[in-house]
């Protein structure tokens, strides 16, 4: 079998120091996006156990799949989370959610838990788009904007290269920085387009890392874009997968001349950690009116 370049590490966590038997409250958020599923769960608001994954075709099942995992060797069962919100494009499509929240909202609130209340400013780039946020101190969002609908400078966009070029994804941002000089960005306006002009200067005898680097810079001049018009502030996070690419998070630092902020928590889990959020406060909510 062919290796898959592009295949990320698909990992479940859970926190052993904390009893969820304990727990005044348990609730979950599961983001089911277009490229990756996740499933985050809190007890008494504190993250106990989550889990990311590749999405399936199915929204309903790639949901089951990500709490189920997340639930892996927790002893916990879903019946025992009181609340449970879904965020991501298939938020609609979980059946056992009372609740679906937008994943701009969720990620502004995730953003919020993971890098501190002084954030203002978050960049989730995403599996097929990028959308840069603005928020309050508590992570209640004030404005956004999107990409266009393209996986160009997207997790995608990304993982198209990866095979192309046959570098595990993981490896691409450390090689692009093993250039001499910094090459002109290739086309970002387009996935395809972007491929084919990878191929070409590959066929020029470019080698890879300094297409890898070419691509990473593109990616990055175009969410710089993407944050300018929404306006950027020093508190700046990164959410989402391409979040752990240093090669396009370095460049991106760069061209803004702003240092986003060190994450505590995984990039990738900020949406359904922001689902959870809201999970835990719709149930105080829930409670307070009983």
């Amino acid at each position: 079998m062919d290796k898959q370049f592009w295949r990320w590490k698909e990992y479940n966590w859970k926190e052993e120091k904390l009893n969820w038997k304990e727990a005044r409250s348990i609730t979950a958020g599961i983001d089911v996006g277009s490229v990756s599923s996740q499933a985050v769960i809190l007890t008494a608001g504190k993250i106990f156990a989550y889990s990311s994954q590749r999405t399936g075709s199915d929204s309903p099942q790639s949901a089951q799949k990500a709490i189920n995992w997340a639930l892996e060797g927790t002893g916990m069962k879903l019946e025992d989370i009181q609340f449970i919100v879904g965020t991501g494009y298939g938020r609609v499509n979980i059946p056992f959610a009372q609740k679906a929240i937008t994943e701009i909202a969720c990620h502004a609130r995730g953003a919020n838990f993971m890098y501190g209340s002084s954030v203002r400013t978050i960049l989730d780039m995403g599996g097929q788009d990028c959308k840069a946020i603005r928020c309050d101190e508590r992570g209640k969002v004030v404005s956004f904007l999107m990409n266009d609908k393209c996986a160009a400078g997207t997790g995608r966009g990304m993982e198209v290269f990866a095979d192309l070029l046959t570098i595990p994804i993981e490896e691409i941002g450390d090689l692009s920085f093993t250039v001499e000089q910094e090459p002109p960005p290739v086309s970002c306006t387009c996935v395809v387009f972007a491929k084919s002009e990878a191929l070409r200067l590959l066929r020029q005898g470019w080698p890879k890392n300094k297409v890898v680097a070419s691509y990473c810079s593109a990616m990055a001049h175009r969410v710089v874009t993407l944050l300018e018009r929404v306006g950027v502030e020093k508190e700046f996070a990164i959410t989402g997968g391409i979040g752990k690419n240093r090669g396009v998070v370095g460049r991106i630092e760069k061209e803004l001349n702003v240092k986003a902020l060190t994450p505590t928590w995984d990039t990738q889990i900020a949406g359904a950690l922001g689902a959870a959020l809201f999970a835990q406060a719709l149930l105080e909510k829930t409670k307070s009116l009983n």
